[in-house]
């Protein structure tokens, strides 16, 4: 079924981290989102595949997305079976989203950079009709690339004030990789204070910029269109 956004995760939880805010408003506007996990997360030191796909779908729920897949490609082998990159050009074709959201091409973990990598590959075929030419082509307005771990300078942002609380909640959500390390929890950069501290600071510091209270930050290759140089229409 088509959607106006689909959203790209290496990962349950990362699509929470860098644009949870974002899809929350979407939805709260009546546009149609879907999301899609590429992996279960199977090779993180805490959780079990069952309680993060659970945890997903939870999060699911309080961010108003109508649907929620996991493609289930083995963690920390993204891109390198040569399946993945036609299962996600499949994706695509098959949900004709408007906009696509994926990983920004820069960041530590390397799953995300894979991520980013046959995502894009993926968009770009999927718009072309000659490529698996018994599946009907599809070509979304553009691609966006969200932030992870790291940051840079965003082509835009988005404000999302009004729905922090829910990206708050969504990250709630993910309990396997956030509540606090003993009792067999194993202490990673995620369940730290400190991490949830790395993603509200690089949030924050973009809506001041903004002139917002909360903004999630994207980069698109290419110049935007404007009607006018007037900031507001």
């Amino acid at each position: 079924m088509a959607v106006d956004l689909l959203v790209f995760g290496p990962h349950p939880d990362d699509l929470e981290i860098g644009l949870g805010g974002t899809i929350a408003h979407h939805a709260a506007r009546g546009l149609r989102v879907g999301l899609c996990d590429l992996t279960a997360g199977e090779m993180g030191s805490n959780g079990t595949v069952e309680e993060r796909l659970a945890e997903a779908e939870a999060a699911r729920l309080v961010l108003g997305a109508a649907w929620r897949e996991n493609l289930r490609w083995p963690d920390r082998e993204i891109g390198k079976h040569p399946t993945h990159l036609d299962q996600a050009v499949g994706f695509v074709r098959r949900h004709q989203p408007r906009a696509v959201a994926v990983p920004y091409w820069s960041d530590r973990h390397p799953d995300h950079v894979a991520a980013s990598a046959v995502l894009t590959e993926a968009v770009f075929n999927a718009g072309l009709k000659r490529y698996k030419p018994e599946e009907q082509a599809w070509k979304p307005e553009w691609v966006c690339y969200y932030f992870i771990n790291d940051g840079d300078r965003p082509s835009f942002v988005v404000d999302v004030s009004s729905h922090y609380e829910q990206k708050r909640r969504a990250l709630d959500c993910h309990v396997s990789q956030f509540r606090r390390p003993g009792d067999g929890t194993a202490a990673t950069r995620l369940n730290t204070p400190l991490f949830r501290q790395l993603i509200e600071s690089r949030d924050a510091q973009f809506g001041a910029l903004a002139g917002v209270t909360w903004a999630e930050g994207f980069v698109v290759r290419g110049p935007i269109l404007r009607p006018t140089l007037l900031k507001t229409p």
